[in-house]
Formats: C-alpha cells, sequence, structure tokens
C-alpha cells in the first residue's frame, strides 16, 4: 500500500481561514488534474471543472452564495483567492456522484500540494439563479451546466485541525 496516499486521506482537514496571496499556476495545475482523474459513471468524464481567480469573479461567486445563504453579509468562501467550481454537463450519468468524485481528488491534492481547501455547498441553487446564469455567459460557458459542488482553495492562514477520533461502528462486516 503506498502508505503517502493514506496519510493525505486520514489528514487532510476543512480549512476556513485563508491568506490573500493568490496560489501558483503549477499548483493550481496540480489540483485541478487530480479532478480530471476522478471516476465518472461509465468514463464520460461528463464533469466541468472551472477556476474562478480573478478578485471580480471571486467577490461575485462568493456573493451569490451568500445570496443562496440568505446572508448578505456573509462570505461562505472564507477569504479564498482561487474557487473551483464542479459542475455536471449533459454527459454526466451520474450527476452528483461523478461531481462529489472530482471535488474530493481535489481536495485531497490540495492538501498534499500544501494548500488549504474547504468544500462549499449550494453551488446548484447558486447557478439555477439568474446572476448564476449570468455568470455562466460571461464566462462563455452553457447554461446548461448544473453546479454540484464548489472549494474554496489557497493557502491556510490557521493552524490544521487535528481529526476527530472515528466512530466505533464506522464499518460493520457482516
Amino acid at each position: 500500500m503506498k502508505t503517502e496516499a493514506l496519510e493525505v486521506l486520514k489528514n487532510r482537514r476543512a480549512i476556513r481561514k485563508f491568506k490573500p496571496e493568490q496560489i501558483t499556476e503549477a499548483e493550481l495545475n496540480v489540483v485541478t488534474e487530480a479532478g480530471t482523474y476522478a471516476p465518472t459513471g461509465a468514463g464520460t468524464q461528463g464533469v466541468q471543472i472551472v477556476a474562478v481567480q480573478s478578485p471580480e469573479n471571486v467577490a461575485a461567486v462568493d456573493a451569490l452564495n451568500a445570496k443562496v445563504l440568505n446572508k448578505p453579509d456573509a462570505h461562505p468562501y472564507y477569504g479564498a483567492p482561487t474557487i473551483l467550481l464542479i459542475f455536471e454537463t449533459e454527459q454526466c450519468m451520474t450527476h452528483e456522484l461523478d461531481g462529489a468524485a472530482v471535488c474530493t481528488n481535489m481536495l485531497n491534492a490540495a492538501y498534499a500540494a500544501g494548500l488549504g481547501s474547504c468544500w462549499i455547498h449550494r453551488c446548484k441553487q447558486m447557478f439555477e439563479l439568474p446572476e448564476g446564469k449570468e455568470l455562466l455567459r460571461k464566462w462563455d460557458l452553457p447554461e446548461t451546466l448544473v453546479g454540484v459542488a464548489s472549494i474554496a482553495l489557497g493557502y491556510a492562514d490557521c493552524e490544521h485541525p487535528q481529526p476527530k477520533p472515528r466512530k466505533a461502528d464506522y464499518v460493520v462486516r457482516v
């Protein structure tokens, strides 16, 4: 067994405070490439990853998520300089499952690359709103994309959280 991979899986944690500096292109490429190697139903690769890095677009996505949350002053992406959006396309056969696999691969790759990340919800609702559809048009993406998940990504500006003990009956053998 590759113990390094298991250590990544055991030690990755959600980071909810980020430094303002942008991650490097190489770091972004490592994380997004990991997403492209996630399993997808029938190998369709029916997921679209959108990396949002310009301060204007990051602010727009953050505000859109806060609107869905019904907390206009909130910052659901915790100040992360990069937001990764995961969408299902019309080719996607197993919808949320494929997107979740892509998201998980990228979260683990982020930790392995020394970055902080946090899985953020409400992506589906965000891109059902007129403002979400407008962002897709602005980015020259099809309005038929369906949001699955998103990731706050950047350099952690906090202590790395410790894992909670695993519950005793997590695995049942029959």
